[in-house]
């Protein structure tokens, strides 16, 4: 495995999500401060509307589709890690939980009204690949969002390298699958930026593709529509 280099086959991948399950939540509110739920609620917001069947993608422990669910949607969560999936059903037993590949989506052309990822499509062994298949199960005139985090410019960079670098790979030396918090910064610094991904997104077959930066520049937030 290549944690520093920030790739990983798609097997590693899903071995690292399985071994930081049981710690994935807790490192998420302490290293956004809890941030992280809000912008899920923003993706949502965007994309979604009572009614709507959405699609959450890369769904983890699964709190980004409890959010569209919680909107109103009839919320499909797909991952590879059953391990996550495990702690996803807990959250809510009316959301289907599907075990499946988001480079290969079990779901016919056009069954989903709208679509999310939050912080996963960075972990995706073929991005271009896996941004078609989100165009591909849309309907004409679904949404996506897209919520990842990206390298802040300006006064905050320093602050974000010593969080990234230093603190979050320090924090991960004592939880289970704790090199997992090495990979991290490793792969922010090898993911696309804001502008490059807005470009990747619309070769995917998105139209109407803009982003906003949330958290002083840390985390983007893309959307989009399929014509």
């Amino acid at each position: 495995m290549s944690y520093e280099a920030g790739r990983l086959t798609a097997n590693e991948v899903r071995t690292m999500f399985d071994r930081i399950a049981p710690v994935y939540d807790v490192m998420n509110r302490v290293m956004t401060a809890g941030l992280d739920r809000r912008w899920r609620r923003l993706a949502v917001r965007e994309v979604v509307w009572p009614g709507d069947r959405v699609l959450d993608a890369c769904c983890g422990t699964g709190d980004l589709a409890v959010e569209a669910e919680r909107r109103g949607g009839r919320v499909v969560g797909l991952d590879f890690s059953e391990r996550m999936l495990e702690r996803a059903r807990r959250k809510s037993g009316t959301i289907e939980w599907v075990r499946g590949d988001a480079l290969d989506l079990p779901f016919a052309d056009g069954a989903f009204d709208a679509a999310t990822v939050g912080f996963g499509v960075r972990n995706l062994d073929d991005l271009e690949r896996g941004l078609r298949e989100l165009a591909r199960v849309l309907r004409p005139g679904g949404k996506v969002a897209v919520l990842e985090i990206t390298r802040p410019r300006g006064l905050l960079r320093p602050f974000f390298r010593l969080w990234l670098d230093v603190l979050v790979p320090l924090a991960g030396r004592v939880l289970p699958g704790g090199k997992a918090y090495t990979y991290l910064p490793a792969s922010v610094r090898r993911f696309p930026g804001p502008e490059d991904l807005s470009r990747l997104l619309e070769a995917g077959g998105f139209r109407q593709v803009r982003y906003r930066l949330l958290g002083g520049g840390s985390v983007a937030l893309h959307t989009g529509v399929r014509p």
